[in-house]
């Protein structure tokens, strides 16, 4: 990894859930209100600064941006670390944004909803994570963006059992089955669907999402599925997908923590485990040493995937593990791990 990473230049801001580089400009969506999203001008990599933010109530969590021209989307979900129930004033959904202006986003239009908490977007439409009404836990809902001052929702999908208004129950506990996000590849939506596993849905017709299978571990296993991320291209003849469960507090059983899979999603109404790639690590879930996977990167250019682990020893002292994966075959990755440090957020999933 060191012949890979150069470190260039440090910048002082609040702790990040997602960076998105575009052009000579990363936007940062931030952990903790009132700091919503910056927007950094890094021209000179060497010399980064920031032109502009976007502030946000105390009750909004908004940690996720996604960049196409001169178009910002950023998420707003109830931020749950502090708040119980939502406030009246709370308006959550996808927000979006005219940075023709870097110095100055300026709001041109809100898709709005009980919350979202991540998304995906290619400009046209966006795929979220989306509380619903009459619904129970996060749903997928499709966005079209063709007019950005009113985006317009044409498609939803949802588990079985989580449309409680229309008569469905679920056979799980409370929202443990929810939409963590979709990622759109070709037309299919590889969906983290939480302790649902993930499914992958079928877009030919974007209007109709429709469901190709699904897979779900957990139980046994005792994490929630928070990625599932198709490799662009054949391994050994394979397609395969690198899905990742997140370590938190809300699991089924205290150990193992949170890891990898590799999936063969060669015959994707069949996808089959292959492989799993674990930091040694067998001691019970504990607050106080946060340790297990997270997220694997959702851009990918070649056989090596960055893949953040929180690694937290001390409640004082926290920091986080990225592990570099070379999948030389799909039954055999090799792993490589570094360190860095990070601010471990409160029991929030992201």
């Amino acid at each position: 990894m060191a012949a890979l990473l150069h470190h260039l230049a440090k910048l002082d801001i609040p702790g990040g859930g997602q960076v998105v580089a575009e052009g000579n400009y990363a936007y940062v969506g931030h952990m903790r209100p009132p700091h919503g999203t910056s927007i950094i001008d890094v021209s000179d990599p060497r010399r980064p600064e920031i032109v502009s933010q976007v502030s946000l109530p105390v009750h909004t969590h908004s940690h996720k941006v996604r960049v196409h021209g001169d178009i910002m989307l950023v998420n707003n979900e109830l931020f749950r670390a502090t708040m119980g129930e939502r406030p009246d004033d709370f308006a959550g959904g996808i927000r979006i944004y005219d940075i023709a202006d870097r110095t100055k986003p300026r709001p041109i239009g809100h898709y709005r909803s009980q919350g979202s908490h991540r998304f995906d977007s290619d400009g046209a439409y966006a795929y979220i994570s989306s509380e619903e009404e009459g619904y129970v836990g996060d749903i997928v809902v499709i966005l079209d963006l063709a007019d950005p001052t009113r985006p317009e929702p044409i498609a939803k999908w949802w588990m079985p059992g989580q449309w409680a208004a229309g008569g469905e129950t679920a056979t799980w506990q409370g929202r443990r089955h929810r939409c963590h996000h979709p990622l759109r590849r070709g037309n299919r939506l590889y969906t983290s669907y939480w302790h649902g596993g993930f499914v992958i849905l079928g877009i030919d017709d974007i209007r109709q999402p429709s469901y190709i299978s699904g897979l779900d571990w957990s139980p046994p296993y005792p994490c929630p599925t928070h990625t599932v991320l198709p490799i662009p291209h054949e391994l050994m003849g394979r397609k395969i997908a690198i899905v990742t469960d997140e370590e938190v507090a809300d699991r089924l059983t205290p150990s193992p923590n949170a890891f990898l899979w590799v999936v063969d999603i060669t015959d994707e109404k069949h996808p089959v485990p292959v492989a799993t790639w674990r930091v040694p690590h067998d001691e019970p879930f504990n607050r106080d040493c946060w340790f297990g996977a997270h997220q694997p990167q959702e851009t990918v250019n070649g056989n090596i995937i960055l893949v953040t682990w929180f690694a937290s020893r001390t409640p004082t002292a926290p920091r986080r593990s990225t592990a570099s994966c070379r999948p030389r075959a799909p039954a055999r990755p090799s792993c490589r791990a570094m360190t860095c440090s990070s601010t471990r957020r409160a029991a929030s999933s992201t």
